[in-house]
């Protein structure tokens, strides 16, 4: 059984940025520099990189989100009706048992919400440019948009009726995964907190707080990033990673996917989940039960957000266990989220980032090498 996946081993998408990029972006924010010259900047740091992930065996290759400074908001400030506040407040958690308190930014909807100019094309070309195996276009889910400001972020006066609002985003997504696919992009991921974060008991009740039903939304979320994908073409695959926060090596949520697996796989018209299961606070492989033909899921057994390396035997371990709930033909390897998020990036070093990717590509050709991808 074959995956639309271009590989076995495969990976969120950020990586740390490199020293270069970091000290451009303080020299763009206080004027020293053009735009254009943090561009070429980035530019070179990403060629980089890109040869960089072909030299570890991946295949499908990202621009690491390099020109970010959150997976989510340089994205949607870029649509016309949408501008930022601050988030909800929430005390991550790491492994030392520290509280890092961060508020991740939110969307608030001030008009009406459209797709205006192209957003990731421009360096889409550039990444296709320099490499010779699949580029990777990782963008916010649409969800993002409403979870977590809910009905209160989106104006009445704008959006009286809420189906109106889910139409608009969708056609805005709708509008930019097709000038990416006019561009030759044929791998585009949607990253998603807000599934996640509707399997943790918390969460849930702080979004029943904000107006929602945390069982009917997951439905409307489905119907919104089909909505969304609705005339991507044939060809292309469709992924979606869903994250419980990655802040400085910290999180934000906890809980297994029981709550929206059965919906999420059967309802969401997507070709691969990566789901992150690098520790207990992810539950059990048994939400794998829903999997039907056809999709794949991408377990993210391997921490972006310590250091320690894997064993080759404990991860091998952890798909068996995996494969008692799915085809293993229907699985696939990678880290459990990006290596940053955030321009603030994990707690790790490179050499421990490159450790990691290269453990997937091994253990993947391992497990895998009886199937063509």
């Amino acid at each position: 059984m074959s995956t639309k996946l271009p590989s076995r081993a495969d990976h969120v998408g950020s990586f740390l940025r490199p020293k270069s990029v970091l000290e451009a972006r303080q020299h763009r924010a206080a004027e020293n520099i053009s735009y254009e010259e943090l561009r070429e900047i980035e530019d070179e740091a990403i060629a980089e990189l890109a040869k960089w992930q072909e030299s570890l065996g991946l295949k499908a290759i990202t621009d690491g989100e390099y020109r970010r400074l959150f997976f989510h908001t340089d994205f949607l400030l870029q649509l016309s009706g949408v501008e930022e506040t601050g988030g909800i407040k929430k005390a991550f958690k790491n492994d030392k048992g520290v509280d890092v308190h961060f508020a991740p930014p939110k969307m608030i909807i001030t008009g009406k919400v459209e797709h205006v100019k192209p957003i990731q094309r421009r360096d889409y070309e550039f990444l296709a440019a320099h490499v010779t195996e699949t580029p990777k276009v990782a963008i916010p889910s649409p969800t993002m948009l409403h979870f977590r400001a809910g009905r209160a972020g989106i104006p009445e006066d704008v959006y009286p009726e809420m189906q109106m609002f889910y139409d608009d985003v969708a056609a805005a997504y709708r509008d930019e995964i097709a000038d990416l696919a006019d561009a030759g992009c044929r791998y585009i991921q949607f990253d998603d907190t807000n599934l996640a974060y509707l399997c943790d008991t918390g969460h849930r009740a702080d979004a029943q707080n904000r107006g929602m039903d945390p069982d009917s939304i997951t439905h409307n979320y489905a119907k919104l990033i089909n909505a969304s994908f609705a005339d991507a073409p044939a060809d292309m695959i469709k992924a979606m990673h869903l994250c419980r926060g990655n802040f400085r090596s910290s999180w934000a949520a906890e809980g297994g996917y029981d709550p929206v697996a059965e919906v999420m796989f059967n309802e969401c018209d997507i070709d691969a989940f990566f789901l992150e299961y690098d520790d207990a606070r992810s539950g059990d492989f048994a939400p794998l039960r829903f999997l039907p033909k056809g999709k794949t899921v991408v377990l993210g057994l391997v921490s972006t957000k310590l250091g320690d390396l894997e064993t080759r035997d404990d991860i091998l371990r952890r798909i068996d266990e995996a494969a008692k709930y799915a085809d293993i033909d229907q699985l696939a390897l990678s880290p459990q989220c990006g290596f940053a998020s955030t321009v603030h990036g994990n707690d790790i070093t490179t050499e421990q980032q490159a450790d990691k990717i290269r453990l997937c590509v091994e253990v993947a050709d391992e497990v895998w090498s009886h199937v063509t991808a």
